[in-house]
């Protein structure tokens, strides 16, 4: 992974060489408490060691228990579905790869009719084994399995804790599982058995993407212009701390495009805390040039976009045409252009005093994507440590699961009692 802070110097907000050089000192200060964080295993800080303390072989060993399946559905939600989808929309696989994340009834229902259940690893994904979302989803998966004729207990593999619902089903019909490790937030689990079970089901290398992570890791070092993980970390601070307190995330190419959901989950809801933080967008480029990038040069000068791109790709060549306009274009590629895109969008951005950086990886495979996954959990990890926020917690998620637990009927909570509080303007 490579930063490029170029376009963050002399922008609106922005940053100067200076401002840096201060900002080093503190930055040095932070990778000794996370280095130490990681040595003694302390929550939260243990992600960052995931790259040598997961264990690829447990997977393979779990995930061999099925055939190779024609596709794999992932129940889970937020951090225990979005790195598994990440790996999986990045990369080709003739095992298709599906999620359910959500409990849109509309949703369910088709997803399911279009799976063929009788070849599909259900992979059920909770920390807690508690999820509400991901338990109910994975109630209605059963019974629509069981309708089918389908006996899903040979076709589900549970990833959870050592206790909890989930965990005590899982004994009970005796399902293939995997631990979730301890001491990792789920939004931090990518590099573990939450994000590398549905690679290794789909014929991915895990080691490889592991073997990146730990690229990522050696690249850690005491001075932001040593390591590029803090150099993004400390420089999306910086710009937060002068105003931009919005990061567009605009990756150049299709199969990133769910990278930067994952980004947004990791980002809002590590740092966003004591009425800090940066509120994450998600774009893509080329073709969030044609809508969000009007905003973003000549909106209110309160955003950072971030441009993600790899630097090799296969190709498509574009047709020669003596249409008259497009002839520029023949002899030309597809990959071409969206070179030209990014690089034209990047100076867009900077010659309107918007503040952008470049982040790049060599290629979208296993071993650039764990780098790229882990660079951004550590550039996140030194963020928090510069903002004094509690990187690792979520209490604002916590409320709102307690509240809809307590509106189902799962217990008594307070936080429930506050929806009849709701004020009302209605306009019919």
């Amino acid at each position: 992974m490579r930063v490029d802070l170029g376009n963050a110097l002399a922008t609106t907000p922005g940053l100067t060489t200076a401002t840096l050089d201060r900002l080093d000192d503190r930055v040095a200060a932070a990778h000794e408490r996370i280095a130490a964080g990681m040595a003694d295993d302390e929550f939260g800080y243990a992600a960052l060691t995931l790259p040598e303390t997961a264990d690829p072989d447990a997977i393979y060993a779990a995930v061999e228990g099925f055939d190779r399946p024609e596709a794999v559905l992932t129940v889970g939600i937020g951090g225990s579905a979005l790195g598994a989808a990440t790996l999986s929309n990045a990369l080709d696989s003739d095992v298709d790869a599906y999620v359910l994340d959500n409990v849109d009834p509309d949703e369910t229902r088709r997803r399911l009719a279009d799976l063929p259940l009788d070849d599909t690893v259900v992979n059920v994904v909770s920390k807690s084994g508690t999820t509400a979302e991901t338990l109910a989803n994975f109630l209605v998966v059963r019974e629509a399995m069981a309708d089918a004729g389908v006996d899903w207990t040979e076709r589900t593999l549970v990833t959870t804790g050592e206790s909890g619902n989930l965990r005590r089903l899982a004994d009970r019909h005796d399902l293939l599982s995997l631990p979730v490790p301890d001491g990792v937030p789920g939004r931090f689990s990518a590099l573990s058995t939450v994000g590398l079970a549905v690679a290794a089901l789909q014929g991915h290398d895990v080691e490889a993407v592991l073997a990146g992570g730990r690229d990522g890791m050696d690249a850690l070092a005491g001075s932001l212009y040593d390591s590029p993980a803090y150099a993004y970390g400390a420089a999306t601070y910086a710009l937060a701390e002068r105003g931009a307190l919005t990061n567009a995330v605009m990756p150049y190419a299709e199969s990133l495009e769910t990278f930067a959901e994952w980004f947004a989950q990791l980002w809002a809801e590590s740092l966003g805390k004591d009425g800090l933080g940066q509120t994450p967008a998600r774009a893509l480029g080329a073709t969030d040039q044609h809508s969000q990038l009007q905003l973003y040069r000549a909106g209110p000068p309160d955003k950072l976009v971030t441009l993600v791109r790899p630097t090799e790709r296969a190709d498509a060549p574009i047709p020669e045409t003596d249409l008259d306009g497009l002839a520029y274009l023949g002899g030309s590629s597809l990959g071409g252009l969206l070179d030209a895109e990014f690089e034209a969008t990047e100076a867009s951005l900077a010659a309107a005093g918007v503040p952008n950086v470049r982040v790049e990886i060599d290629r979208v495979d296993e071993r650039a994507l764990g780098e790229l996954l882990f660079g951004m959990e550590a550039a996140c990890v030194l963020y928090g440590e510069l903002a004094s926020v509690s990187t690792f917690t979520q209490p604002a998620v916590e409320w709102g699961k307690k509240a809809a637990r307590g509106l189902l009927g799962g217990g008594d909570f307070e936080e429930a009692e506050a929806v009849a509080e709701k004020r009302e303007l209605r306009i019919d």
